[in-house]
């Protein structure tokens, strides 16, 4: 069970070689065939827990029969600010069958508001991890001190967090076998840096390291060429955009921050357009996945001093707009991509394809219950007032600063009062109430509905849009409305009967009550 090995490996620190990817960016091809030295036998590794890097589909399926996934990332911390960043991209936006769209954040602590996380997961988006402070080539108390206070204040279930980003993309073969030492189930902070036209692409469907790592084969030390292997752990590439100089322009995170075509400032047009190219050349190849990998401050219309052009958030609606009229397209979580790609099955029968619909949990919302749904929650947050970063959470101030060597302090709990309890194993985030210490719901399939609908004839999402209309020049279009969007949750993560037994030292709870939520200086 993953706390155990959260227990057994918490405080190994490992001082390795790393690459350095300031804010995720990449000059150049970061692998090559023969760096790579990758070999991989299909008949031997097979679907779904094993899977070669391959530029194809997996399942030996058509490129015709596979769906275009979009995948939306943010890293850093959950703040009002970045939650409103995210929302005027996706907040609109429905998938072909209705559902709201679902998105990764890879969340580090620092300045994180963790009722917001809370919120945030609850409406059905991933929360993965990306260490505790921001550190490259994190130790394991980097990654394992985030899980536990992630647990601990936000609620998340232990088994929900299987996904792993490296901060500045700074990783090494330690930082993976680190991964499958506390049961994460993929790692993606490896780059794919060369077209899916070049014959060489390093573009590849997620793979597992079965056979070795295969991206970032000339950057990072001690990996391909057969290393590491690790059974069972999934790799997900960020997939690159590339301007009109091909494999010597590529984009990876924020690509709207970049110069294009070797020019001296930035234009969002020339972006607009690359952006378009790259897709088009994925939804006309092989069909592997495309990816948005923010750093939403960078976008954040709401934060004192940050002033992004809107010519620029206009320009990224305007393409996600462009991107959604086209057939069989989705915008997915990591989670999601990888649920496909474990069981991959034709466009024609997505429909049922459990992943991608919308089980919304059924909670009165007259009920007050410090839960992750906000109509829900109002009024019983507790505001935990630290100097650093002030924070909200439903489970409890810790008495102390929550930090790598102490991801979960003992609760402060005044005389008077209670303290509040942690998320058991055998209750879903959204109807356990923390302040009881009772749980609305105790199966695996009630309080839930499904709101998907059945997917059109020729799978295009018509359903959504951002803010788009008079163009992406700053001369037209109305800001996409700034709010948290509850959407759905995600009932298989949500039960999960791998943490029976949990640890009572993450069963406690803490005090008081309190509204709002706090806005912090980076």
């Amino acid at each position: 069970m993953r706390i155990f090995a959260l227990l057994s490996v918490l405080g190994i620190a490992l001082q390795v070689p790393v690459v350095t990817a300031q804010d995720g960016s990449i000059s150049g091809p970061t692998s090559s065939s023969s760096a790579a030295g990758y070999s991989c036998n299909p008949s031997q590794c097979q679907l779904p827990n094993c899977n070669c890097a391959s530029a194809s589909p997996p399942g030996g399926l058509s490129p015709l029969d596979v769906p275009q996934f979009v995948v939306f990332t943010a890293d850093d911390a959950i703040q009002s600010y970045t939650i409103d960043s995210v929302n005027q991209f996706l907040a609109q936006r429905k998938n072909p069958n209705g559902c709201p769209i679902k998105m990764t954040y890879f969340t580090s602590l620092n300045y994180t508001n963790y009722t917001l996380v809370t919120d945030w997961y609850v409406a059905g988006n991933e929360i993965a991890d990306h260490t505790m402070t921001h550190v490259g080539s994190p130790p394991a108390d980097e990654i394992n001190g985030n899980i536990i206070a992630l647990n601990a204040l936000a609620g998340i279930p232990l088994d929900a967090i299987q996904g792993f980003r490296a901060p500045y993309l700074n990783y090494t073969a330690q930082t993976l076998q680190l991964l499958a030492n506390v049961d994460f189930t993929y790692d993606s902070s490896s780059a794919s840096s060369i077209p899916v036209t070049d014959p060489g692409t390093d573009a590849y469907w997620p793979y597992t390291l079965d056979n070795g790592l295969a991206n970032d084969c000339l950057t990072v030390d001690g990996i391909c060429k057969g290393l590491p292997k690790i059974p069972g752990l999934w790799e997900i590439p960020m997939y690159a955009f590339f301007d009109d100089l091909g494999v010597d322009g590529p984009h990876l995170m924020d690509p709207w921050l970049d110069t294009a075509n070797g020019a001296s400032s930035i234009n969002d047009t020339a972006t607009f357009e690359y952006m378009k190219n790259t897709f088009t050349d994925h939804y006309t190849g092989n069909r592997q996945p495309i990816g948005l990998y923010t750093h939403p401050i960078h976008l954040s219309t709401t934060y004192p001093g940050v002033a992004p052009l809107n010519s620029t958030i206009q320009m990224i609606n305007e393409y996600l707009d462009w991107v959604q009229m086209q057939q069989d397209v989705w915008i997915v979580s990591n989670e999601q991509l990888l649920a496909w790609v474990r069981n991959p099955v034709a466009v024609s029968e997505l429909d049922s394809f459990e992943p991608l619909k919308c089980p919304t949990p059924q909670v009165d919302p007259s009920l007050k219950i410090c839960n992750g749904i906000p109509q829900n929650e109002a009024g019983l947050l507790e505001e935990c007032d630290f100097p650093d970063f002030p924070f909200f959470t439903c489970y409890g101030c810790p008495q102390v600063e929550v930090s790598p060597s102490n991801p979960n302090p003992p609760q402060q709990v005044p005389a008077g009062q209670q303290m509040r309890y942690r998320l058991p194993s055998n209750c879903s985030t959204p109807f356990w109430d923390p302040i009881a210490g009772s749980c609305l719901c105790q199966s695996s399939d009630c309080a839930f509905t499904d709101n998907s609908r059945p997917i059109g004839p020729n799978g295009a999402n018509l359903t959504g849009g951002g803010t788009g209309g008079d163009g992406f020049d700053g001369s037209g279009g109305t800001p996409t409305p700034t709010y948290i969007n509850f959407n759905s949750a995600n009932p298989v993560k949500l039960w999960s009967g791998r943490l029976v037994g949990m640890m009572s030292a993450l069963a406690v709870g803490a005090f008081g009550a309190a509204t709002g939520w706090v806005l912090v200086n980076v």
